[in-house]
C-alpha cells in the first residue's frame, strides 16, 4: 500500500509541476488578450459568452491577439496534462487511505473519470481553435457547452471529493474513534 501511495504522490508532484507551468504561461499572456480594449475572459469563452459574442470576438481581434490566444489555448494542453492526472492521483491517494469500500469505489470512479474530463477539455480546445481560425459557429455550440459543463463537473467533484477525504483522514488520525 505504501509504495502505491508513493507512486501516486510522485505523479501528483509531476502533475503539479505541469499544472503550475501551464497556469503560469497562460496567466503571463492573459493581459494581452484584448478585444475593444477589454480583457477576453477565457471563462467567458468556455462558459458564459453566447455564440454571437464568441463570433464577434474571434472576428474582431487583430492578428497579434489571435496569435496570443492561440498560444494561450496551446499552453492549456500543458495545463491539462497536469490538471487531470493530478486530480486522478489525489483520488487514488485518498482511496488508499480510506476504509469504506463505497468511498474507495467512488474515488476510484472519479480517478478514472478524469480521462473523460481531459478528453472533453481537448475537444473544447479543438472547437475554440477551429472557431478562432474560422469564426463561424454552427449547431455544434450546444454540444460544446455540454462537454464543457461535464469537464468542469467531473474535475471539480473529483478534486473536492479527494481533497475533503484527505482532510478527513488527517482528522481521523488525531481522533482514532472516527470511522472513514
Amino acid at each position: 500500500m505504501r509504495s502505491n501511495i508513493n507512486r501516486w504522490n510522485r505523479l501528483f508532484l509531476f502533475s503539479l509541476g505541469l499544472f503550475l507551468a501551464g497556469a503560469f504561461a497562460m496567466k503571463w499572456i492573459e493581459n494581452d488578450l484584448l478585444y475593444n480594449n477589454e480583457k477576453i475572459s477565457i471563462f467567458g469563452l468556455e462558459l458564459f459568452y453566447p455564440k454571437e459574442k464568441i463570433v464577434e470576438i474571434f472576428s474582431g481581434i487583430n492578428d497579434q491577439v489571435r496569435t496570443i490566444l492561440t498560444y494561450h489555448l496551446n499552453f492549456d494542453f500543458i495545463f491539462m496534462a497536469g490538471c487531470y492526472p493530478g486530480i486522478a492521483s489525489l483520488c487514488m491517494v485518498a482511496a488508499e487511505k480510506v476504509r469504506s469500500k463505497l468511498i474507495k469505489r467512488v474515488l476510484l470512479l472519479f480517478a478514472f473519470l478524469q480521462l473523460f474530463a481531459w478528453a472533453f477539455d481537448i475537444i473544447e480546445n479543438y472547437y475554440l481553435l477551429k472557431w478562432l481560425k474560422q469564426p463561424a459557429i454552427g449547431n455544434e455550440f450546444g454540444f460544446y457547452h455540454v462537454i464543457v459543463y461535464c469537464k468542469w463537473a467531473i474535475a471539480l467533484i473529483g478534486a473536492l471529493l479527494a481533497s475533503s477525504t484527505l482532510v478527513a483522514t488527517l482528522f481521523k488520525r488525531k481522533n482514532p474513534k472516527s470511522v472513514i
